[in-house]
């Protein structure tokens, strides 16, 4: 049988195709348009995402026995608010995870509702790219939109209702609304008295592994696709990374270097860090995971290579740079603000260390450690916890490079395994898919069989030991700039 997994990025939607015995057989990818009306905010139109969805499977069937084709699953950005009117019509364009424009209502939310009690109720605190915060700010500036609202959706739980009719969603990815009891795993009736709205407004939450239905006559029809095509819940982007790299089960690590830049632990119990500093929610797999997520990583790269060195080879650029733990330039990423673990939509990406015989390599190199040393500050957090780990999976565009790999294996002084097939999403979807159709028994078993590690990236001893001065010495930076940064943001 083949299983369809469908990443919804924030750029473009990646489909998956992949067949019983875990070997991907095509790949394909379709952008949409990304739109910034003001500073600070971020939003797409769904639609786009559903077109681009459609075409994209018609695509990745090409060539295919479409008669074969058992189940499809996603992996999806996270956070976004999609919401819909009595007729099912989307009321406004989706604000995305990487939208800003919610600091007084997180600030509501943290200080006046108060950390204690949201973590009470969530396990979580409010950030200005969760779901919650966007909703109060709609309840307040297009209160006339507020009031048409009947569904309260997450941006991959759009495709998955225009593709079954089914308003779903699924436990991990409803664990990054602030509006989910992720211990008990079902919705917070506080939080919903909170945002002014009504449970009735929220999907049906399923586990990321369970079918919520089949596709509809007409979608089936149009995609030449059995009707009994099951379409199973999916998972948040990074739950769904996780799965796609066998991150599942108790004591797990991966490290994904995408546009964010994520520290994702997994467990079988809940738990939730004293300053709520990480994420705590619900696994696809069943069980939890603990969750450190910086806002710009690979992004990081991408803004320094393209738009201020001005080239698009990054390989030759990192050819220059050969004096790893030596560099005395210390860069801090937060170029969108900052989520794990300082929670401060006011931070900015910083250079500090420059003196007259500072060289570009210099500068390229510090970007490259900057969101390795700020991966670290999450770790660091889950050590408190008394998490220790040996090792971790990497995922992400920024994996590809060695050489940040290498970087980042020695700065958290873990062992970094690199797998055979890094499609993150995409393949975490499909194999949910194949769980949904009861080709596998658990998420577990699945991840054994598809999921090979192909090189591991070994830390060395002396080089852990300069960059742990080396961070001893960044982690000093952010406290002593913080003060500045709420100066430019006029606070």
């Amino acid at each position: 049988m083949l299983y369809i997994g469908v990443d919804l990025g924030t750029s473009a939607v990646k489909l998956l195709l992949m067949d019983s015995e875990g070997k991907i057989r095509n790949i394909v990818s379709r952008e949409y348009p990304l739109y910034f009306p003001h500073p600070g905010w971020s939003e797409q139109h769904p639609e786009d995402w559903y077109e681009q969805t459609l075409a994209g499977i018609g695509e990745l069937l090409q060539g295919a026995d479409k008669s074969q084709v058992a189940g499809i699953s996603f992996g999806g950005q996270m956070h976004g608010l999609v919401v819909l009117d009595k007729s099912d019509q989307v009321i406004r364009p989706a604000i995305l995870w990487n939208d800003g424009r919610t600091a007084e209502e997180c600030d509501y939310l943290n200080h006046e509702i108060g950390r204690e009690k949201l973590s009470e109720y969530t396990a979580n605190i409010a950030f200005t790219g969760f779901t919650a915060p966007k909703l109060l700010w709609m309840k307040k500036h297009e209160p006339e939109n507020f009031a048409r609202i009947e569904k309260i959706m997450l941006p991959k739980d759009y495709i998955a209702y225009r593709l079954t009719g089914v308003h779903c969603t699924d436990v991990s990815d409803a664990s990054g609304m602030l509006l989910f009891d992720v211990k008990n795993r079902c919705w917070s009736k506080e939080m919903c008295g909170i945002c002014g709205i009504r449970e009735e407004q929220l999907a049906k939450c399923f586990e990321s592994y369970e079918k919520v239905g089949c596709v509809l006559p007409q979608v089936a029809k149009e995609l030449g696709i059995p009707e009994s095509v099951a379409v199973a819940a999916g998972a948040g982007d990074n739950a769904a990374a996780a799965v796609g790299t066998g991150t599942v089960g108790d004591n797990m690590c991966n490290i994904s270097l995408g546009t964010s830049g994520t520290v994702f632990i997994s467990s079988r119990n809940f738990g939730v860090d004293r300053f709520n500093a990480l994420h705590s929610f619900a696994h696809a797999d069943g069980s939890y995971h603990l969750m450190g997520c910086m806002l710009s990583a690979a992004s990081c790269n991408k803004w320094w290579m393209d738009g201020i060195v001005g080239t698009g080879d990054y390989a030759a650029e990192q050819k220059q740079i050969t004096g790893l733990g030596e560099n005395h330039v210390y860069f801090l990423p937060y170029l969108m603000g900052e989520r794990s673990p300082h929670n401060n939509p006011n931070a900015r990406g910083t250079f500090i260390g420059m003196t007259m015989d500072t060289s570009r390599g210099d500068m390229t190199q510090a970007v490259l450690e900057g969101v390795a040393f700020a991966l670290r500050d999450s770790l660091e957090v889950a050590k408190s916890l008394g998490i220790r780990l040996t090792r971790t999976k990497i995922c992400g565009g920024g994996a590809k490079s060695p050489l940040w790999r290498r970087i980042v294996a020695n700065i958290l002084n873990l062992k970094v395994d690199i797998i055979e097939s890094e499609e993150g999403p995409a393949l975490g979807g499909a194999m949910l898919a194949a769980v949904a159709c009861g080709e596998y028994a658990s998420v577990e078993e699945i991840a054994a069989k598809v999921v090979k590690v192909v090189e591991t990236v070994e830390p060395d001893p002396d080089l852990v030991a300069k960059y742990e001065a080396r961070y001893n010495e960044f982690k000093e930076i952010y406290p002593a700039c913080k003060p500045v940064f709420d100066i430019l943001a006029g606070k």
